[in-house]
């Protein structure tokens, strides 16, 4: 490999069947992204039947959907036609607009081969790898020129099922265990009050959990995670940091924040930055007038305005919740109303399981328990 986690620190390959390399040379952090996200890719479409992408950084999914609408924002944001709904490049759209900021330099993982139409994509966006089971004649190679000839491209065995047993040396100590995989649909109640939608969302969520680093929570709506919170050290954390993504990227559908005015010369990173913070409330002293300078008194004196974002926020619903350990407290179901859930999946067995059942029937949240904990590490 080129190099370890760490640029100081020389790394190899020492066994094993990994994705073949096409063109690039990975680092250990690539691998471990490229691996995990395939995995994540190719259980989600097994479980829903559908086409599958996720946006992977730092060995967590910044963004995972599977093909779907576009809507018009996403249209206009990564200059691809709504008819496109339904395809392979239709579900990395859903995927990388859940929070482009954090999607910048991402790995890409596809479960189906790659085609024309998302290989035209990919060269357009700030990605660093793909991974896929296949490519259409052509796009590989257009793929591999791309930053220079340095983009990674590699190609997965759709067909090759990792070992029963897992083995991780930790600092001179070898651990092992037996790798998961149950799947998620047979621990989804067949009872449960979901309707389809609902279901095929409780079904990402799950599969999404499996491969992010633990504790953490995910947030679908209509067949993509529109806000995911990861590596936090306590549950309620990880609701409200995957509910603040998720409002922020129902907030930048509000047109105060689509149709801030356009300035030329402005990269669409940097545009997609700015409406980020304009949404969020997220701007530093000095960013408040780098922003006014930039789009006008107007449109600062609106960033301050906090009426329209409560009522645009107040639409949102239609979120299923999914957990990857147990709700504790009830705290977490209050915070999860915030964001428009209506379906909570979560383990269950905790000592106040009760309590936050009796949480979600109060705020008309359907409540789910599965009994299979998903911890990542």
């Amino acid at each position: 490999m080129r190099y370890g986690m760490n640029p100081h620190q020389p790394a190899r390959i020492v066994g094993g069947n990994g994705p073949r390399l096409v063109n690039g040379e990975p680092s250990m952090i690539n691998y471990l992204d490229a691996l995990n996200a395939f995995e994540l890719v190719r259980e989600a479409d097994r479980a829903t039947g559908l086409p599958a992408a996720a946006s992977f950084k730092h060995v967590s999914p910044a963004g995972a959907a599977v093909a779907g609408t576009i809507d018009g924002v996403a249209s206009r944001t990564w200059r691809v036609p709504t008819a496109a709904s339904g395809s392979l490049a239709s579900a990395y759209v859903r995927a990388r607009d859940a929070d482009p900021k954090s999607s910048l330099g991402d790995v890409v993982a596809l479960s189906r081969p790659v085609d024309a139409d998302t290989a035209e994509l990919l060269t357009t966006v700030i990605c660093d790898a793909v991974i896929a089971p296949g490519f259409e004649s052509g796009t590989a190679g257009r793929l591999s020129a791309k930053r220079g000839g340095r983009f990674l491209v590699f190609e997965a065995d759709p067909t090759l099922e990792p070992p029963v047993l897992e083995r991780r040396d930790v600092l001179g100590v070898t651990v092992e265990q037996e790798r998961d995989a149950v799947p998620v649909e047979s621990v989804l109640p067949t009872d449960a009050p979901l309707d389809t939608s609902a279901r095929l969302d409780a079904l990402l969520g799950l599969v999404v959990l499996r491969y992010t680093q633990s504790n953490s929570v995910a947030m679908i709506r209509d067949g993509a995670a529109v806000g995911i919170g990861a590596g936090q050290q306590n549950r309620v954390d990880c609701v409200r940091l995957a509910g603040a993504k998720a409002r922020t990227w129902w907030l930048r559908r509000h047109p105060v924040v689509d149709d801030l005015p356009s300035v030329d010369g402005m990269r669409r990173q940097d545009r997609l930055n700015w409406q980020m913070r304009f949404a969020g409330r997220e701007m530093t002293r000095g960013q408040r007038q780098e922003f006014a300078d930039l789009f006008g008194g107007d449109a600062l004196r609106a960033y301050d305005d906090e009426q329209w974002r409560a009522e645009w926020c107040g639409a949102l619903d239609g979120v299923t919740m999914t957990s990857d350990g147990y709700l504790p407290f009830r705290d977490n179901i209050d915070h999860a109303t915030e964001s428009g859930v209506r379906t909570v999946v979560e383990p269950g067995g905790s000592t106040r399981t009760g309590e936050v059942a009796a949480a979600a029937a109060e705020a008309g949240i359907t409540h789910v328990q599965t009994g299979l904990r998903l911890f990542h590490h």
